[in-house]
Parts: structure tokens; sequence; C-alpha cells
């Protein structure tokens, strides 16, 4: 809190700044903030809150087993930006709408009244209007083609994530589970351990016998996919 304060007074005194903007857990905080520019100096400023975005379980949103989601297309590509949102709890869905999109109010009281059938339907709604919103339309529409071609089982890698490997750290091949780790699939090996033996690997449509089990260069060399449980979709290559 203390460093946060004087984070605020130093932009103060700078750059003039006199408004910290931030989720509602920072209040108190960005208080000290505003009480040390006012004692230091006799000036005015302020502090603004917004809403933080949390899960039905009152956890923050916005990570993943590689980290944060980020707005930035090179850190999280738009299929991957489509994917969280897409997957997010049934729970969350008509809050998310609410908070993060310009849907009409209406119109999400609307969809908040479909059946339960429909939640995959209000999923992509969600997860199309905030890709079009960060990425643009055709991004959003990019996404949403390989998602619906993926589940379809047809596979089509044009919009795939991917991640290039070397050769050189390959060699004449490497386990699925180095290659869940390489390709930022786990949070650990250990998970994917466990993962792989539930059965939640497929690498080219066939299920990972064991974390043991090596995929050859030449495989990579021609591209493979992987399916981690039911929804995500991986390519790795050597290029």
């Amino acid at each position: 809190m203390i460093m946060q304060s004087y984070d605020f007074l130093y932009l103060h005194d700078n750059y003039g700044v006199n408004l910290q903007f931030g989720g509602d857990d920072q209040w108190s905080n960005m208080l000290g903030g505003t009480e040390l520019i006012r004692r230091k100096r006799g000036d005015d400023a302020y502090a603004m809150t917004i809403t933080l975005l949390m899960n039905s379980e009152g956890k923050k949103m916005g990570k993943t087993a590689k980290g944060a989601v980020w707005l930035d297309p090179k850190k999280t590509t738009p299929y991957e930006f489509f994917q969280y949102w897409r997957n997010v709890d049934d729970a969350d869905v008509i809050k998310c709408m609410k908070l993060l999109t310009f849907i009409p109010l209406e119109e999400i009281e609307e969809m908040a009244k479909w059946d339960d059938s429909r939640i995959n339907e209000k999923k992509e709604i969600l997860a199309y209007s905030l890709t079009g919103l960060v990425h643009g339309e055709e991004e959003a529409k990019k996404a949403l083609e390989t998602a619906r071609s993926l589940f379809a089982g047809k596979g089509s890698d044009e919009n795939m994530p991917t991640t290039e490997l070397d050769a050189a750290e390959i060699g004449e091949g490497i386990t699925v589970i180095d290659l869940l780790d390489k390709c930022g699939l786990i949070p650990s090996k250990s998970e994917g351990r466990r993962l792989i033996n539930q059965g939640g690997v497929s690498i080219n449509g066939e299920k990972a016998a064991s974390h043991e089990q090596v995929v050859s260069l030449a495989e990579l060399k021609e591209g493979v996919k992987i399916k981690k449980g039911k929804k995500v979709y991986h390519r790795a290559v050597v290029k």
C-alpha cells in the first residue's frame, strides 16, 4: 500500500497525474495515494474503481495454464482469446456479457431466459463479441470458424495456435510430456502426466499411450495436431 501511494505521488509530481483507475479491490490502496498527495503537495487527487471480474467461485478471472489472457495477439492469439471466453463456466456467461460487451442489456436478459440446452450458443455469442471488440470482426470470424471446424472433427489448421520448435532441441524426437510443456499446454509436468494417464491428450487423432510416448522429428516436420481435453487444440511443427 505504501509503495503504491508513493507511485501515485511520483506520477503526480512528474506527469501531472491526478486520477488513479483500478479494480475495486484496490480502493483502500488508491485512497492512500490521494491522501499522500493531499498532505505532501496540498493538491486534490482522485481514485476511480471498476467492478473486479470474478467467477462464480469468487476467484479473479483471466488466468490460464499458460498465464494471463492478454489483449496483445502476440501473447494470446485471437483463437486462444476466443477459446478462453468460449470455455468460461456456465454460471459466468451472462455476467461477462453484462460487464464486458456492448450487447444491449435487453438482449442479454432475454438470453438469460434461454433453456440450458442453448448454453453453447450463449458462450459463442460472448466469445465472438469480445474477440471482435479486441481483435476485429475478421479475426472473430476466423476464430469462430476454426472452433466450429475443430469441434466437428474437420480439423482445419489454418488459424490453430501453433508452436514452432527448433530441430536442434528435438533431436530424433520428443516425448509427449515434453511436447506439451514446450507448447505451454500444461502448468506442470506432473499435471501433464495425470492428464495423459487419464486419456486426455491426443496426437494426430490418437490418444497418447503414455507420457513417455515419442513424437518423431519426421512427424513434427509435417506438423502435429495436439488435442488436450475436449476443447483445446494446438499444432506443433519443426521449421
